[in-house]
């Protein structure tokens, strides 16, 4: 039964201060018109009560979709006040702040040291608002402030604490969650899009995507969840902190239906050891180690199981052979020769490896760790072109595209010293051939004429595979895509432009030599492929993403930081494979923080 508080007599006596309603505090703007000022006779239902606070929604709602009617009172008095439960109606006085723990987040909106003046009434209901049917948030652009792309460049241009525009909330992610901030939502059966060790994501890089926090009631979320995970409904007051628009839940989330099977499944991609079908595997085998036993039997268990032994892998982050240990120690013979190892000891197959070690403490990364680029390669498939005759470059000097075309340094770096690289790993380049007869070109029916050696590439040139193993500079110092700045902060983008631009134009050379030539780009380009960085490598390069040339499709809400390009001669025919064995795992049981894929390619 709904109760009147005697408080509430008391304060109909006074009469004599003004009001204002949740509608009013929180304006149709990001930030309040009545951001610093105390206000009086704030009343609304408690429709949930946190740690350091309670959420407090108007009586009654506004029309106007831009307005939120709930709001955040801070204070733990009210939280400790035993008498005070959700469903009360209450009024209060306070201060309106805008809050937040870094310059660099969004401000919430609250009303901080409360003074409860009245309880009016005990038990009254409330519904929360259904998101999907109700509120539905838009799917195409976080702000209008961001130039109509989040990653677009330049980055900073405008902060929205200093623009503070009118929320559109039909039309932009941040002004939708902003529209909500304060209220009681449910949102019906989600499905996780990813998960932050902890932090459960509905796909934080689209408009309609929120962060699932910590219940209110103190309980915790299971840590493993996963990608497809499909949730019970979960309702909670949507919130601002820590860089992210959030809804913190009531209690802990409950999983009803996982995807199965839980990793994607080994590749079908299986070389037939010819020409007509070569396989090349990608994969950054984070901070892989020789010291680290377990993670050395999991990358090649990886390796054996899941990529099936390719003829060549393009592997990023080989740590040295002391792995973090900081003594000036380069080589990683060690550590290539482990994974080599421990490949042959699961499938009897043997690869060798070649790589360009590292200048001490300038390729970025772990500190000690000197990361760089590798390759591991099937000796009965694969040689370097020129074989015992390929001469290796080292960690200072460029190598060049001569004529044929032919690297000087095989394998060897691209323009080392050139300030793009500052801190970053240098791209590795090498230039293949098939062993045996699968690695000559048949003479055509003319040779017979004896135009073949005048005019043709003589009987034993050999099919050339160039390849570029890439790791571009990481997204440290990125802000957060729901972020003050606008458009976000992408930490190390012009940096990445200018890796791009350098990769791109020693590609460019082979090309002019040839352009049939069969050139691979694979690596760790830290970016999303509808970003400059990686648009850029394309248009100077004149490589085609393969997954655009396979027809791979992008599943849910994710997008690849991992990429893989081709010349159009490589691209005929070709077929491509992402192997989720990681990113649909619960972290815990994640072998590396990217997943591999698999090609095939027929360079007859």
């Amino acid at each position: 039964m709904k109760t009147t508080s005697v408080l509430a007599c008391t304060l109909a006596a006074a009469g004599s201060a003004s009001a204002e309603t949740i509608g009013e505090i929180n304006g149709n703007r990001f930030l309040s018109p009545f951001d610093g000022k105390k206000v009086t006779n704030v009343t609304g239902i408690v429709t949930a009560k946190g740690q350091s606070g309670v959420w407090l929604r108007s009586l009654e709602a506004t029309k106007d979709e831009r307005v939120s009617d709930g709001i955040y009172v801070y204070g733990s008095a009210l939280v400790k006040n035993a008498s005070i439960a959700t469903g009360d109606v209450i009024v209060i006085d306070g201060t309106v702040s805008e809050y937040r723990s870094s310059a660099a987040y969004l401000p919430l909106t609250e009303i901080s040291y409360p003074t409860v003046r009245a309880i009016l009434e005990r038990n009254r209901t409330f519904a929360p608002i259904v998101l999907g049917k109700q509120r539905s948030p838009p799917t195409q652009q976080l702000s209008g402030l961001d130039s109509g792309n989040a990653f677009a460049v330049p980055n900073n241009k405008s902060l929205v604490s200093v623009v503070n525009p009118v929320l559109e909330p039909s039309k932009y992610g941040l002004d939708f969650w902003e529209s909500l901030v304060g209220e009681y939502v449910t949102i019906k059966t989600p499905v996780l899009s990813v998960d932050l060790t902890g932090m459960v994501t509905l796909g934080l890089r689209k408009p309609e995507a929120i962060l699932i926090t910590a219940p209110l009631d103190g309980t915790k979320n299971q840590a493993n969840g996963k990608l497809g995970d499909e949730l019970e409904d979960i309702t909670g007051v949507v919130t601002q902190g820590f860089g992210f628009y959030q809804i913190q839940p009531l209690t802990k989330l409950t999983v009803t239906s996982s995807l199965e099977p839980t990793v994607s499944g080994a590749t079908k991609l299986i070389s037939n050891g010819k020409c007509s079908g070569i396989t090349v595997g990608g994969y950054n085998i984070e901070n892989f180690s020789p010291k680290d036993v377990d993670h050395v039997t999991a990358v090649a268990t990886h390796i054996v199981e899941y990529l099936k032994t390719p003829d060549l892998l393009i592997l990023q982050e080989v740590q040295d052979n002391n792995g973090e240990t900081n003594d000036g120690t380069v080589d990683s013979g060690l550590t290539l020769m482990a994974l080599a190892d421990a490949i042959a000891d699961l499938s009897n197959v043997v690869y060798n490896y070649t790589y360009v070690n590292p200048v001490d403490g300038e390729n970025g990364g772990a500190p000690g760790g000197n990361i760089r680029n590798a390759y591991l390669y099937r000796p009965d498939v694969l040689r370097l072109q020129g074989g015992s005759a390929a001469v290796a470059g080292d960690a200072v000097t460029a190598n060049e595209v001569l004529k044929g075309p032919k690297l000087k340094y095989n394998p060897g770096l691209i323009d080392p010293n050139n300030a793009a690289w500052l801190d970053s790993r240098k791209p590795l380049v090498a230039a293949w051939e098939l062993v045996g007869s699968q690695g000559k070109l048949s003479k055509p029916w003319w040779g017979v004429l004896g135009l073949w050696n005048l005019f043709g590439p003589g009987k034993n040139r050999r099919k050339t595979l160039f390849t570029v193993n890439v790791h571009f500079t990481s997204k440290g110092g990125s802000s957060s895509l729901h972020g003050d700045a606008r458009p976000p902060v992408n930490g190390g983008v012009e940096q990445r432009i200018a890796q791009a631009t350098v990769a791109g134009e020693f590609i460019s050379k082979i090309l002019d030599h040839d352009d049939d030539a069969l050139v691979l780009t694979v690596g760790d380009f830290n970016e999303y492929g509808f970003a400059p960085p990686v648009q850029t490598f394309a248009r100077v390069s004149g490589l085609r993403d393969l997954d655009e040339v396979a027809k791979i499709p992008i599943i849910g809400t994710l997008f690849e930081l991992d990429h893989t390009f081709v010349s159009k001669q490589l691209g005929k025919g070709a077929k491509f494979e992402h192997l989720h064995v990681n990113t649909w795992l619960a972290y815990s049981d994640q072998v590396s923080d990217h997943d591999p894929s698999v090609a095939k390619f027929d360079i007859c």
